[in-house]
């Protein structure tokens, strides 16, 4: 037996659990049986045909939305010198440099959605994996997030634009959101296809093609999940 709230299972009814859907009907549903009073984050759920165990079979990697999240994305940045002015400048939210900046968060505050850092400061931001990993805010350079300081005003522009990382988790799927419910159904298409363009292209190469992406799911935050036919979704080609 389903169980959830009356809003959920009268959003359920509305969805044919035994099909699947083109990408196009799926995300029109998910705005459709939307019913959250707020403006939902729309995800897409994948599951993948990798063992996350082997070195040689993980995905992971940032794509930018061409329609962004929508949605204001914090950013600090680990850098002190002249990085710190020149993330100053590109517009981090904050700038974290001092033994104070990493105690203030190994105490716990965490408020940011993006995390960067220069190379030189990641002997200090690596004492802060026990706080950033489990939040996905680790900065980590096959991620993008740790670069020069000549890099920072485009990642910090990328972030804010909608640039979200992905990674295979150790039960083999990859959750990330692409949008909102207010979204028109053309830009959560255009960032579907985008993200679903972008995981397809680093597949790796010990890993069958036919088996790489095995389940695609869109849902909102809340919402029940609608099943979107794999071979239709990878068929589709970003927009130039």
């Amino acid at each position: 037996m389903v169980k959830g709230g009356r809003n959920y299972l009268e959003a359920l009814e509305k969805v044919d659990r035994d099909r699947t859907y083109s990408p196009q009907e799926a995300l029109e549903l998910v705005k459709e049986v939307s019913f959250e009073s707020f403006d939902a984050t729309v995800e897409v759920h994948m599951r993948m045909g990798v063992n996350p165990r082997h070195a040689d079979q993980q995905v992971r990697g940032t794509v930018l939305l061409p329609e962004g999240l929508g949605q204001e994305i914090i950013v600090a940045v680990f850098a002190s010198g002249e990085a710190a002015s020149i993330a100053e400048e590109a517009g981090a939210d904050y700038v974290l440099s001092t033994d104070e900046d990493m105690q203030k968060i190994q105490d716990g505050w965490v408020e940011f959605d993006v995390a960067i850092a220069i190379p030189e400061m990641m002997s200090k931001v690596g004492r802060l994996g026990r706080i950033l990993g489990p939040r996905g805010l680790m900065p980590n350079p096959k991620a993008g997030t740790v670069a020069p300081a000549e890099d920072l005003p485009r990642l910090i522009e990328e972030a804010k634009a909608g640039r979200v990382e992905y990674r295979v988790d150790k039960t083999s799927n990859i959750h990330l959101p692409i949008g909102k419910v207010s979204f028109s159904v053309d830009e959560l298409m255009n960032n579907f296809v985008t993200v679903v363009d972008r995981i397809k292209r680093e597949r790796p190469p010990s890993v069958n093609r036919n088996t790489y992406i095995r389940k695609l799911t869109v849902t909102s935050t809340m919402g029940p999940g609608i099943k979107v036919n794999v071979p239709e979704a990878l068929a589709l080609e970003p927009a130039l």
